[in-house]
């Protein structure tokens, strides 16, 4: 696995690089940002690259590359959800500032996130469902004081889980949800609970 790369850039195109280390030239993808800030001229020296390698059975081996860890990290994290490839992970590192992007997802703002070109409401959703309490930890994260702070230290399991996930398809947020799932007995059918929750969350 390529994790870093050193070297000369060749050519740039602002979606991918050639990076010249030791004389083998290495195509490498890269972000909005680190495509703005890649010398593209040969001579300009050396530049390194973050680098994430990517391997799906049956296509050609694909390398990403940052400027800057973090960024490879947020990228990391993006494509970890089922539904996010690395074509739509670096189309949202292109849509947002990566502190945006955080705030966004822990806060469960799905309206944000679909204004984005290549992401529809259920990967959002799912963005904020699974990434909720993992992107606060990551580097972007860090001292941002969200709004609306989740209230369960971790997503809810077994059939209050099942609840969640479906509300959370149906648009509502994390904040609106939680205090529901306190209430609600586990042992219960889970269409019983979400038609409750349902009725409870539009009385509200």
């Amino acid at each position: 696995m390529i994790a870093f790369l050193r070297g000369r850039v060749l050519e740039a195109d602002g979606e991918a690089a050639v990076v010249d280390v030791g004389g083998v030239g290495y195509q490498v993808f890269v972000s909005a940002s680190t495509a703005a800030t890649l010398a593209l001229s040969p001579t300009a020296g050396e530049t390194q690259l973050f680098v994430h390698t990517h391997f799906v059975k049956d296509e050609p081996l694909r390398l990403y590359g940052f400027t800057e860890l973090g960024e490879r990290r947020l990228f990391q994290t993006l494509i970890g959800v089922q539904g996010v490839g690395p074509r739509v992970a670096l189309a949202i590192l292109a849509g947002m500032e990566a502190a945006e992007i955080v705030r966004a997802i822990a806060t469960g703002d799905i309206p944000r996130l679909t204004q984005i070109k290549g992401v529809g409401r259920k990967t959002a959703e799912r963005l904020a469902l699974e990434l909720r309490e993992k992107i606060l930890t990551l580097p972007a994260g860090k001292g941002l004081v969200v709004a609306s702070p989740p209230a369960h230290s971790e997503l809810p399991r077994g059939p209050l889980g099942d609840v969640y996930g479906a509300l959370v398809q149906l648009g509502y947020k994390p904040a609106e949800i939680d205090p529901l799932l306190e209430r609600f007995d586990p042992a219960r059918p889970v269409a019983d609970l979400v038609r409750e929750a349902l009725g409870a969350l539009r009385r509200s």
